[in-house]
């Protein structure tokens, strides 16, 4: 993803640029105007990592360029990072300057932060970190009243937990999701509320049963399954099957089965190609499916993948790469009409925009 200059003042005719490309690049299908979802111009980031650049006696932190020569640069302040992290960049490099046993060998620290008020900070290191190091951060932890995570190679120290709690608005109901330190996470908070809320706008009247591939910790499941009498997710990640179950609960949904499967794996149990032991409980025959919803990664969704969606009466894709959004569509627009579209401005200052699409079998 290619970063252009912060500058808040040319942030309209940025996103203006973007939108007139995504459609010359989807000229050759018929869709409707597209909905824009703007972006709030700075503090829109909510996760973010830093190298440490050594200097002397103090320490600050860096970022590289992204040309050959890897110049680093002094990071004071971070505009487009959430006002809690710009607060904690302060204080925690303060508190770092002022202590040995935090400062030694220190590589990189991420943040973690939320619309929530909490924080999620992993400070890593070339050296093994030790008691006196788990005492200080566990004191500098309830100072700043954050979540601390120690690392170094082979070694994670966990000082209280490794999540945060995060709150999310989506048309007017308030959803709460386990963030995890390992896990993805929609990155700009403000534009993850708007993405949700037009998800679930827009499969209002489609009833019946749902799918969806690429379900993550939930983040779209919880707010859809509102909408659908039954709704089976599948995700191939562990911790994020773990987190997705762990949000199901904290939301009091119980009309979701997650299924530990790839969207390939999906697609070969669906058409009985075989069976899986991680299906126990789940009868796909029992299900009255309308609808599919998939958001997949970068490469986007295989060929078999792309045919079983166009079994269904509703699709909705959510795209982070156009590129092979584009692919998928020349297929599933052969059985299916796009209905709507929206523009999601999840990386502003870059040319990257998140896109959603619903679309509706031909009769």
């Amino acid at each position: 993803m290619t970063q252009r200059l912060y500058t808040p003042t040319e942030y309209q005719a940025q996103l203006n640029e973007k939108v007139a490309m995504f459609k010359q690049d989807f000229a050759e299908f018929a869709f409707p105007e597209p909905d824009i979802f703007e972006s709030p111009e700075k503090h829109f980031r909510m996760r973010a990592e830093f190298r440490i650049w050594h200097k002397g006696p103090a320490s600050t932190y860096c970022m590289f360029s992204d040309d050959e020569f890897k110049r680093a640069y002094d990071i004071t302040d971070f505009p487009i990072g959430s006002e809690l992290m710009n607060q904690l960049m302060t204080e925690l490099m303060a508190e770092i300057n002022d202590n040995e046993t935090l400062r030694t060998k220190l590589y990189q620290i991420d943040f973690l932060t939320t619309l929530s008020g909490q924080a999620l900070v992993s400070l890593i290191y070339h050296r093994k970190l030790d008691e006196e190091w788990t005492y200080i951060a566990r004191e500098l932890q309830t100072r700043l009243n954050i979540f601390i995570i120690g690392r170094s190679k082979g070694q994670k120290i966990v000082v209280a937990q490794d999540f945060v709690i995060e709150q999310l608005n989506v048309d007017g109901k308030t959803f709460y999701y386990q963030q995890i330190e390992s896990g993805f996470t929609q990155p700009n908070g403000r534009v993850c509320e708007k993405m949700l809320a037009w998800a679930v706008i827009k499969s209002k009247s489609w009833g019946g049963d749902l799918i969806e591939l690429y379900c993550g910790n939930g983040n779209f499941t919880l707010p859809l399954s509102q909408n659908f009498g039954r709704v089976l997710a599948t995700e191939l990640a562990k911790p994020s099957v773990k987190s997705a179950l762990y949000n199901m609960q904290l939301n009091k949904i119980t009309n979701v089965a997650i299924a530990r499967l790839s969207s390939e794996e999906f697609s070969q149990a669906i058409d009985n190609v075989r069976s899986f032991n991680r299906l126990e409980g789940i009868d796909l025959d029992t299900y009255k499916f309308t609808s599919i919803f998939v958001d997949p990664p970068r490469s986007g969704m295989d060929p078999h993948t792309t045919s079983i969606t166009q079994r269904y009466e509703n699709i909705m894709y959510i795209s982070c790469n156009p590129v092979t959004l584009r692919e998928n569509l020349k297929t599933i627009v052969q059985t299916h009409d796009i209905t709507n579209v929206a523009l999601f401005d999840q990386f502003p200052y870059t040319h990257h925009l998140e896109v959603g699409v619903t679309l509706k079998k031909r009769t």
